[in-house]
């Protein structure tokens, strides 16, 4: 292990190519785990995941409507495609005896296979490429024209992204809170949960699609769930939560950049493995609900009743 190579390096010889990559990967993975809060706490982890497989059909026919991959018709037809995905998993769920998973794994599933129908038959035709499409294209970021401390535009426009959703849950933190834990309370208030469940759902389908060509319809997934699984095992308050969250995203974008110098792999997946790593650490180590302070609980449980 050369340590000068791995951390020194990128930042003091090569810091043109290493910053919009950091960027990007700090950038889509706070936009996702402010999200992904919602989503843990409502236990709807997995719509993030059918919304990032259903937004393929949207950008396979927004290309074909078009002719164009600029980002305007394929962002307004992945959004498309994810809006319309949650609106059928919201009524296979309450118009049938289906549960929510299930509706889930009939309507990604569905989605992602006609995408990928849509893909094949135009390939010949098109350089869209499956493979950036299911893991993403964040490490070809240096080589597009910067437009702003040194960030290509599709970075500048994710930190945007970001930010409004920080903003909104700023703005809306009551509203979400209340519909998260307590809906019946939330509707008793004057709020309509049903109104900001599909609100929440419009948000993150605008993420996903923001994240969509950097990270792939694969790895959002992660960094939709693991900051904010791991914040859930350290807090109980959303507001902390929402920090912890961030602090999460940052290191393991971070340490992302690192691993992809050292093994010289991706930085997207290798950013979704630093995450992975700090999520074990809590989940062993975590005063509240870690497995050494269970085990501790388990065994002083078990001295208390022998005596």
């Amino acid at each position: 292990m050369n340590f000068h190579r791995i951390f020194v390096e990128p930042w003091q010889s090569h810091a043109a190519h290493y910053w919009p990559v950091f960027a990007m990967a700090l950038f889509v993975t706070v936009a996702c785990a402010l999200i992904g809060n919602y989503l843990v706490l409502r236990r709807i982890s997995l719509i993030g995941d059918a919304i990032s497989h259903s937004v393929l059909p949207g950008i396979a026919i927004a290309f074909m409507m078009t002719g164009s991959r600029s980002g305007a018709p394929m962002f307004v037809g992945a959004l498309v495609a994810g809006v319309v995905a949650t609106v059928i998993i919201e009524v296979l769920h309450s118009r049938s005896r289906l549960k929510q998973d299930a509706a889930i794994g009939i309507t990604f599933s569905t989605f992602f296979a006609v995408g990928v129908i849509l893909i094949s038959i135009h390939g010949a035709h098109t350089d869209l490429d499956l493979d950036c499409v299911l893991f993403g294209k964040m490490d070809f970021l240096p080589g597009r024209e910067p437009v702003f401390l040194g960030l290509p535009g599709v970075t500048v426009t994710m930190a945007a992204l970001a930010l409004c959703v920080g903003l909104l849950i700023i703005i809306f933190y009551k509203e979400l809170l209340l519909s998260s834990f307590d809906p019946a309370l939330a509707a008793s208030m004057g709020i309509n949960p049903r109104l900001v469940h599909y609100l929440l759902m419009a948000v993150l389908s605008v993420v996903v699609v923001g994240a969509f060509t950097s990270v792939g319809a694969i790895l959002v997934i992660a960094m939709l769930i693991l900051p904010a699984a791991t914040s859930c095992m350290l807090s109980d308050r959303l507001w902390v939560m929402l920090i912890l969250s961030v602090l999460h995203a940052f290191i393991s974008s971070l340490g992302g950049v690192h691993i992809a110098v050292a093994l010289q792999v991706p930085t997207a997946p290798a950013s979704v493995v630093a995450g992975a790593g700090i999520f074990a650490i809590v989940w062993i180590v975590s005063p509240r609900q870690g497995l050494i302070s269970l085990w501790l609980r388990n065994r002083r449980s078990d001295q208390v009743a022998e005596a």
